[in-house]
């Protein structure tokens, strides 16, 4: 038996836990003609969300579906081949009837096409001019347009286009949607502030245009029944002190349990069970196997950036870092230094800040930090 534990990709409604509320709701939203604003903190499971809705199978007989994830995209050129280089890849799928009518119509991207060490083909496109990126734009959208069935279309960490160099984007992005008549678009974000000056300022285009859809962290029970299911059908057992350790400690964040679990299943013996200090064991192991990349972050930073990621992991969720109180209790330098280190913290996706409230982005290299330093 395969491990039900997965940490990256979907592996299908039976390895999915629970979302039933939230699968349902998102699907009406989007059935009647919403686009939808998805947020939630990093590692809740949004991706896993939109891909199990995506799986369901009237979505696949009546839509077509794309998951585009921008997080490493710098500019708005880096959009659009990720916009396009997704859309061929989902279309290979398809068939090759639909695989051509893309490239008939978006004619400015470059096919390419490499193998991995198995001999295994990957599609991907290429602008072909860097000056073209609106054009190129055009051709996609008009694909949309003339797609035989309505399209989905989910943009993960969207809020990464308010780092882009140019000044247009969300107005370019906005009108482009809002002259689609066969597409209906989630956004999916993980900075809620960002994403709230994007939607819900009147200054801004995409403004009174979205549904909000928060997601919160699946429910201790619901999680429980899920894990249990999954160890009994491999014949092995785990305490439900064990669960809610792990649960507890990660405050319900659907990767930091899965992650754990997957851990403790690899190492539990058929027929023997799970107990709550075996959790610390999985942890240790889990940060054993990373503690080379944990020490390589800290060797990049300078002095006063470590000593102020140090402070924020002690604290947990770090409050007024510039204030007196702060700086005083773990003798911080100055405010315009802890805001020039805070600001490179961030940049790294080290800390992450949500409404003031700071916290090393990776719990993991958090409890790291704490034994280490």
């Amino acid at each position: 038996m395969k491990n039900p534990f997965y940490t990256s990709g979907y592996l299908g409604a039976e390895y999915f836990c629970d979302r039933i509320d939230e699968t349902q709701r998102l699907t009406q939203l989007l059935e009647n003609g919403n686009h939808v604003v998805l947020m939630s903190p990093r590692r809740i499971g949004k991706t896993g969300l939109i891909q199990h809705i995506f799986n369901q199978k009237e979505m696949k007989k009546q839509y077509n579906t794309f998951l585009i994830d921008i997080y490493a995209t710098k500019n708005l050129a880096e959009f659009t081949q990720q916009f396009g280089g997704t859309i061929l890849k989902t279309l290979t799928g398809h068939g090759e009837k639909a695989l051509k009518q893309f490239l008939r119509i978006a004619s400015s991207l470059r096919a390419t096409m490499s193998f991995d060490q198995l001999g295994v083909p990957t599609w991907g496109v290429e602008l072909g001019q860097a000056d073209a990126v609106q054009y190129t734009l055009d051709q996609i959208f008009e694909y949309i347009e003339k797609s035989d069935k309505p399209c989905i279309i989910a943009i993960d960490e969207f809020q990464q286009i308010t780092r882009y160099p140019e000044k247009n984007v969300e107005a370019l992005l906005r009108t482009y949607i809002q002259h689609s008549r066969n597409s209906h678009f989630i956004f999916s974000g993980s900075e809620r502030s960002l994403l709230g000056q994007i939607f819900h300022s009147p200054a801004r285009p995409f403004f009174a245009s979205t549904s909000a859809f928060p997601l919160d962290v699946i429910p201790e029970d619901k999680y429980t029944e899920f894990i249990l299911h999954h160890f009994r059908r491999g014949n092995k057992g785990i305490s439900l002190e064990a669960i809610h350790r792990t649960y507890s400690l990660f405050g319900g964040t659907t990767w930091y349990i899965q992650k754990v679990m997957s851990t403790l299943f690899m190492l539990a013996e058929k027929g023997t069970t799970i107990q709550e200090e075996d959790v610390n064991k999985a942890i240790d192991q889990i940060i054993t196997d990373e503690s080379m990349n944990y020490a390589n972050i800290l060797y990049f930073l300078t002095p006063r950036q470590k000593q102020l990621l140090t402070a924020i992991s002690k604290e947990g969720q770090a409050k007024e870092i510039k204030g007196h109180k702060f700086i005083a209790k773990y003798k911080l330098p100055s405010p315009s230094t802890i805001q020039t280190s805070i600001k490179t913290l961030i940049e790294k996706q080290i800390v992450t800040e949500n409404l003031g409230t700071y916290q090393v982005y990776d719990k993991f290299f958090s409890i790291w930090l704490n034994r280490t330093l």
